[in-house]
């Protein structure tokens, strides 16, 4: 089932997310050098983007 077109959001990808999936998380880590290699992925710090 589709989404009628008057309910779908216009600027929806425009806007910044509060959430990161995991390898956005971990990309923003590395570059802020808080990653090491070897490092769990579970169980990652909160990260403000």
């Amino acid at each position: 089932m589709s989404v009628h077109k008057s309910l779908k959001l216009k600027n929806s990808l425009s806007r910044q997310r509060n959430v990161l999936t995991r390898p956005e998380r971990i990309e923003l880590m590395k570059s802020r050098g808080l990653w090491k290699d070897g490092d769990k992925i579970y169980g990652l710090r909160k990260t403000r983007a």
